[in-house]
């Protein structure tokens, strides 16, 4: 009988390995840490550099399962351990938002750069949203930080229902805080309220779109201070385009067709309309220094383009509105004092300004910028309008 144990047979040939993409990737937050710690700190303190560098990594390194880890490497320097601590055994980096330079123009860079991480959930972005509108609420950060909200990469990568959708979550949480004065006058500081369309695709940036997304999304307030800056922003070019021909001497006729063709266009009033001609036609020419000789140059320019400016004050809200203006501008400019009456009276005689219109500017509608000083100018004027008047009404009368 043979005791030598029997070997069991064994299989031999090439072992298979696993196709990868039958592999389910293991969760490894602390190799992910290794990977983006190395590259901060190779890329040194240049916020530039290190954005290009997230950016990249971006198409490689998961940022959406591995976002926690991120927010901490970026706003500790590390993976934060339970208790909110970090691990002594793990490389560190540098660059940092609590190692950085405690100064509002350094936390504003790495907000920016925090601001659209793309590996933040949904449920993240709104909460940074929401922080971030109350931090510019009271005053935390400048309103210049939402810049980052105007790159055109976002939009060509297909984020721009990422983009809007946090603006919403932050407008709505820094209206809450103050209100759309406080909002308005914080974009205004550093010139970003004239840039509220660029939040979305240049195919989708009219005010029409802008107001029905924020409307729908209970931003009616945002929608009407943007259509209101965009009605500015179309003075403004109205106004522009409107000195050059005058400064060429185009016939004004050509003048007054494009400016109908363009009041339409832009939505404006007569009554809007007839401050930007006046604006125009007061700063297309030099004015004399001297008092005395001033009053005898408006008289001359005016008349000249008085056409232009009967044509824009066909309603009695338009004649009112250019009577304020002459007001302001008069008060404004001291050397003008002394003309209003006289340039009223010129409007008057060449049917700009009707006496109805001066009347009731008279009795109600003047602002108090010189009030005492021009009413007692146009004093005469009046009680003569208003005995021809009463002489015309008595004249009727006796007719019938």
């Amino acid at each position: 009988m043979n005791n030598q144990k029997q070997q069991k047979p064994t299989l031999t040939g090439q072992r298979f390995k696993t196709r990868k993409r039958d592999e389910k990737e293991r969760f490894d937050p602390t190799q992910f840490q290794e990977s983006i710690v190395q590259g901060l700190n190779q890329t040194g303190t240049d916020l530039e550099a290190v954005a290009k560098f997230l950016d990249a990594s971006g198409a490689k390194l998961d940022y959406r399962r591995y976002a926690e880890t991120l927010f901490d490497i970026l706003v500790a320097g590390g993976m934060l351990a339970p208790g909110g601590t970090l691990s002594d055994d793990m490389t560190r980096t540098e660059f940092c938002l609590f190692t950085a330079q405690e100064d509002l123009e350094t936390m504003q860079a790495y907000a920016q750069l925090l601001l659209f991480l793309k590996g933040f959930t949904e449920s993240e972005r709104n909460k940074l949203a929401m922080l971030t509108g109350i931090l510019l609420a009271n005053g935390s950060i400048s309103a210049s930080i939402l810049s980052s909200l105007y790159n055109e990469n976002l939009v060509k990568e297909g984020e721009a229902a990422t983009t809007s959708s946090f603006a919403v979550k932050l407008f709505k949480s820094w209206i809450n805080e103050k209100d759309i004065n406080s909002v308005a006058g914080s974009l205004r500081k550093v010139g970003m309220d004239n840039r509220l369309m660029e939040l979305f695709p240049a195919n989708k940036r009219s005010c029409e779109h802008f107001s029905k997304y924020f409307t729908d999304a209970g931003l009616k307030e945002l929608s009407d201070f943007a259509r209101n800056q965009q009605s500015i922003g179309a003075r403004k070019e109205l106004q522009k385009e409107l000195q050059e021909m005058m400064s060429r001497g185009d016939p004004q006729k050509e003048v007054s067709f494009l400016l109908l063709e363009e009041m339409k266009k832009a939505g404006l009033s007569e009554q809007g309309m007839i401050g930007i001609i006046w604006t125009s036609v007061m700063s297309c020419v030099e004015w004399n220094k001297k008092e005395e000789l001033v009053t005898e140059q408006a008289i001359k320019h005016l008349k000249q383009y008085s056409p232009l400016l009967k044509a824009f004050t066909s309603q009695g809200l338009s004649e009112l509105s250019l009577l304020l203006k002459i007001q302001e501008y008069c008060y404004d400019n001291i050397h003008f004092m002394k003309a209003f009456q006289k340039i009223v009276v010129l409007l008057y005689k060449a049917d700009v300004l009707s006496e109805e219109a001066i009347l009731k500017w008279y009795s109600e509608t003047h602002v108090a910028k010189g009030k005492s000083v021009f009413l007692e100018q146009m004093k005469k004027f009046v009680e003569w309008l208003k005995n021809a008047e009463e002489e015309s009404e008595s004249d009727e009368e006796e007719a019938d």
